[in-house]
């Protein structure tokens, strides 16, 4: 059988995935070792899918050092139903939540969190078009909030957290979908940490939720004003298996932790991925042909966007990008340019090809 041809992906997800799990998916996808079955056909009940669980569950909070009173839920709807679900399962009808405005998804998260409470933006940059990062200084939080909720990476206007913001004593509530797990992550500073999976951590269709105890205990509380589906208590009590779950996700997902084990742990990825980064920040500096967009202080590791004189050479860039096999630099509609997704699978030698073809590109037209 001739060599499976693959282009460098480098889309802002769903986003590449480990060639390995890939490989051991495709194995085991008409019958699991000692099942018969395929993932996909298993009963979420069976014993073989309780080990599944269990063992994703267990890789993760080894991982990420998540401890005993979090709970881990796999949910489904992905970031954008946990911009309504937070506020539903948090938020009282005489408080207020504060909210960290430093991009595009923030926005969103600020706009459904107003259907169901009081909110107050403690700090934004949208007058900035969101190039940069509030800074601590501009934070101005409410007594007594709810939660503070931040959105660690923008994956549409490449920025990202390199601290925390201190809230106080404030529950901190963060949307790490790009990023989650691409980097230590310490979990004792956040009251609930949620992400859709297909960035860092396994294909669409998963959602993850690591929630303290007290904001479980919270979210228990309104049970009986919530939608017994969109309840953190109810998800945490039924150990994510409350109605039919994402089983190939939470496989496949699993699958990504054990890899993720594999290559050293959260450390080591954080290395390699910072690496990626600044080779390509280095050639969007070099001559200033091409001009990168987030504030340098701010600059995402995952998410590297910049942009080039013109449009229209911007377009040729991403067009002649794709025919030479870098797939998916196209930016987000909302803010054009360019924009290179380098996630914890992307390789190292797809970062060395994109140079060098940036390098080609600017001989040719700089």
């Amino acid at each position: 059988m001739s060599p499976v041809h693959r282009v460098y992906n480098f889309a802002a997800g769903p986003a590449v995935l480990p060639l390995p799990v890939l490989e051991q998916i495709q194995r085991d996808l008409l019958a699991l070792p000692g099942v018969g079955m395929s993932i996909l056909e298993i009963s979420h009940r069976s014993r073989a899918f309780a080990a599944i669980l269990e063992e994703a569950e267990a890789d993760l909070r080894a991982l990420a050092g998540v401890p005993d009173d979090y709970r881990v839920l796999f949910l489904q709807g992905g970031a954008s139903l946990q911009f309504a679900m937070v506020p539903m399962n948090l938020l009282g009808p005489d408080e207020v939540a504060d909210y960290i405005d430093g991009g595009s998804w923030a926005a969103k998260a600020i706009e459904e969190a107003r259907k169901f409470g009081r909110v107050h933006v403690a700090a934004s940059t949208r007058a900035e078009r969101y190039a940069r990062i509030p800074a601590q200084t501009e934070l101005q939080l409410s007594p007594g909030a709810a939660y503070v909720h931040m959105t660690s990476n923008n994956t549409i206007e490449g920025t990202q957290y390199r601290t925390l913001p201190d809230v106080g004593g404030a529950p901190l509530v963060s949307d790490a979908s790009s990023d989650l797990f691409s980097r230590p992550i310490d979990i004792r500073r956040h009251a609930l940490v949620y992400a859709g999976a297909q960035k860092n951590m396994g294909p669409a269709g998963v959602t993850v939720a690591i929630v303290r105890g007290d904001l479980i205990a919270r979210s228990a509380a309104r049970r009986a004003a919530l939608p017994t589906m969109l309840t953190y208590a109810v998800h945490a009590e039924h150990r994510s298996l409350y109605n039919t779950p994402p089983t190939f996700g939470i496989y496949a997902l699993g699958l990504v932790m054990k890899w993720l084990r594999e290559q050293g742990g959260l450390a080591a990825v954080a290395a390699r991925n910072e690496r990626k980064a600044a080779r390509l920040y280095a050639e969007i500096d070099r001559t200033g042909f091409y001009r990168g967009t987030a504030a340098r202080a701010d600059r995402s590791v995952m998410n590297v966007t910049f942009r080039l004189a013109t449009e229209a050479l911007e377009a040729r860039f991403v067009a002649e990008a794709a025919a030479a096999g870098l797939d998916g630099l196209k930016g987000h509609r909302s803010v054009g340019g360019m924009r290179a997704s380098i996630y914890n699978a992307f390789p190292e030698e797809g970062v060395d090809a994109l140079v060098e073809f940036m390098r080609e590109f600017e001989r040719r037209f700089g």
